[in-house]
């Protein structure tokens, strides 16, 4: 796991921190962990089927227009990738 130093923390923000830890009954280093990783990842995990979806929906897909592509994809299998 890695290590963050966080330099210069003013004195009022490291205090308000504690006492977050302190109300959620966990260490300041937990509670840093937990702001931390609440900040970075989205509540909900964006799926690329549900982004397309609505996407399709928001300029207007209709079945027929799936159908067409349907009929015009390429239905060859695709070779693998090769790292040599």
């Amino acid at each position: 796991m890695a290590t963050v130093i966080v330099r210069n923390l003013p004195d009022e923000v490291h205090r308000a921190l504690r006492v977050r830890a302190a109300t959620h009954r966990r260490s300041t280093e937990a509670e840093i962990r937990d702001i931390l990783e609440s900040a970075v990842r989205p509540p909900v995990r964006l799926r690329m089927g549900t982004a397309l979806g609505e996407l399709g929906r928001r300029v207007g897909l209709t079945d027929d227009d799936i159908a067409a592509f349907e009929q015009v994809r390429d239905k060859t299998q695709a070779e693998p990738v090769r790292f040599e």
